[in-house]
């Protein structure tokens, strides 16, 4: 028996939409007995549960449960890539059809969808290269948020050196004014000194030569 995925099923909550198994196994009965173990849980979120030797992992996104089962070996990213997959060809194929869907509405022709898939993340070497890629990606995007909101969080600091930067350049022209004002008023100051001084010369020479003359 080929390990990997080896069954996946698409509900919307505890009505089963499609489903298919790539081996006769029990995993049908399971999957039944965790969605009626999730249908109180949170309405999205991703968890995992092991059942021999095998682990059923399950994605709830907007009261859709996509769930498949995997062999122990193949970690919890393969999985959670090919949920993720199925959740967003579900999601593209049915659109507003899901809200209103019977019991295996949809069985017949997601089926093979599903099993093309669990093929495809099987053999295909890139898959697990893409997947890696998205989820490098996923974390440098949290990274940047994050990065983000803490400059968010500083914008009070950052409004504040703002303001101290133009109080600052505000008193600096200012003083640059007032010197340019106390320049001229000093120049001014020396002129009507000099031009006094001049004038006294002249008055004290004038005198001079009138009472030689006289």
């Amino acid at each position: 028996m080929k390990m990997g995925i080896l069954y996946g099923m698409v509900a919307r909550g505890k009505v089963v939409l499609a489903e298919f198994s790539a081996t006769q196994t029990n995993a049908s009965t399971v999957a039944r007995q965790i969605l009626e173990k999730m249908s109180q849980g949170k309405n999205n979120s991703n968890s995992s549960f092991s059942h021999d030797r095998y682990i059923f992992h399950v994605k709830r996104t907007d009261g859709l449960t996509v769930l498949c089962m995997a062999d122990d070996a193949s970690g919890r990213r393969i999985p959670f890539a090919f949920l993720e997959e199925i959740h967003q060809k579900f999601v593209k194929t049915y659109g507003r059809a899901i809200q209103s869907a019977s019991g295996y509405a949809m069985n017949e022709e997601f089926s093979r969808v599903m099993s093309q898939q669990m093929e495809h993340f099987l053999t295909d070497p890139n898959a697990d290269r893409l997947n890696r890629l998205k989820g490098e990606m996923s974390q440098v995007r949290s990274v940047m948020i994050d990065n983000i909101e803490k400059v968010l969080e500083r914008g009070d600091r950052l409004v504040l050196l703002v303001e101290k930067t133009s109080t600052m350049q505000g008193n600096s022209l200012r003083f640059k004014k007032q010197s340019r004002r106390y320049k001229n008023a000093m120049w001014w100051s020396n002129c009507k000194i000099t031009v006094t001084l001049i004038v006294l010369l002249s008055l004290i020479i004038t005198y001079i030569l009138f009472a030689f003359v006289f």
